[in-house]
């Protein structure tokens, strides 16, 4: 297996994910990864077939990658193409992209043009929260494509549609029989009656990915169809073992920061083992304060916004600061009455 070059931001990103249950806020900040999306998309993107991970790193549109975005009908295209228009739709619900960004597509792009695929990834803690997680798909999928077009425009020219891929991993409450699956759902033509012959990119705009987990071991067999991306999945998306790093770095070559590496290494099974002991004795506040800390280390290596992490810390941006500044100033040996 071609490795890809590990970068010291996913390092980083690894150690705040080492010490939690890989879900959510966690998990999506390692969903920011370039490193760790080019290996979803290899395994799942069929435009990337043949494709390296290096390759597809360098698809990646860096800039493109959001969270937070709406899905809702008009604040889904204000929020994506950038927009500054406002243009709020009553009585919808607001819904939120986990991770979307823009990525190369190389089949259809030559030369000086560039096509672009619309990719969408969503952590799902529950297969079954209480509705299909198929239909949210698709929904999330009509929402990046029409949000392409721009409200502003006096034309609406429907040959620039690109197209759209969601993937949801899901972990848990998967149904035995389906743990450790993927299926994959696209448009195609079903029926023609007559000699009818219509390009495939015309209508092959939408791909619906479910990938489903389902327990913390993966028992699968080298040689499996999708073995690669449900391992590195399982380890990402479970509370890490001590064979964590080792598993990653089968995919992820971290050799050039070899010094934070063992350190992440290190904490990969100490800090599960410290989170497994606070939860049984209930030291909630050591927790906390365990999450606190790394959330500031994140904030003051210019890897997380300070609202974000205050958001997480369910804290103001004004009050998380002032106890970010004290903590900080108590490490470098400064003292408080």
């Amino acid at each position: 297996m071609e490795k890809i070059r590990g970068s010291m931001e996913t390092l980083s990103a690894m150690q705040i994910t080492s010490n939690t249950e890989g879900l959510d806020a966690e998990s999506k900040i390692l969903l920011h990864s370039k490193e760790v999306l080019a290996v979803i998309l290899q395994g799942v993107v069929a435009e990337y077939k043949g494709y390296t991970t290096k390759d597809i790193i360098n698809f990646i549109e860096a800039d493109s990658i959001t969270d937070g975005k709406e899905v809702s009908p008009g604040r889904t295209n204000t929020q994506l193409r950038g927009d500054t228009t406002e243009y709020i739709q009553l009585n919808e619900k607001t819904s939120l992209f986990d991770v979307f960004f823009r990525a190369k597509n190389p089949q259809l792009s030559a030369g000086n043009m560039l096509v672009n695929l619309h990719i969408d990834i969503e952590a799902q803690k529950s297969y079954r929260p209480g509705y299909p997680v198929e239909k949210r798909g698709l929904y999330y999928l009509a929402r990046s494509l029409s949000a392409q077009l721009s409200l502003l425009r006096d034309k609406t020219d429907y040959g620039e549609l690109e197209k759209c891929i969601s993937i949801w991993i899901c972990r848990d409450d998967i149904p035995k029989a389906e743990c450790y699956s993927m299926s994959f759902y696209e448009i195609c033509n079903t029926r023609n009656i007559g000699n009818c012959k219509v390009r495939r990119e015309n209508y092959d705009l939408l791909t619906l990915v479910v990938i489903k987990l389902g327990e913390k071991m993966y028992n699968g067999k080298k040689g499996d169809e999708g073995f690669g991306l449900l391992r590195f999945l399982n380890a990402l998306m479970y509370p890490h073992k001590s064979d964590f790093m080792d598993t990653i770095s089968e995919y992820i070559d971290f050799s050039a920061n070899e010094e934070l590496w063992q350190e992440v290494k290190q904490m990969s099974g100490l800090g599960q083992s410290i989170l497994a002991e606070g939860i049984e004795q209930g030291i909630e506040q050591g927790i906390e304060q365990g999450i606190f800390m790394t959330l500031c280390g994140l904030v003051n290596d210019g890897l997380l916004d300070k609202e974000e992490a205050a958001r997480r810390m369910n804290l103001p941006e004004e009050a998380f600061s002032e106890k970010m500044k004290k903590s900080l100033d108590i490490s470098d040996g400064k003292q408080y009455d």
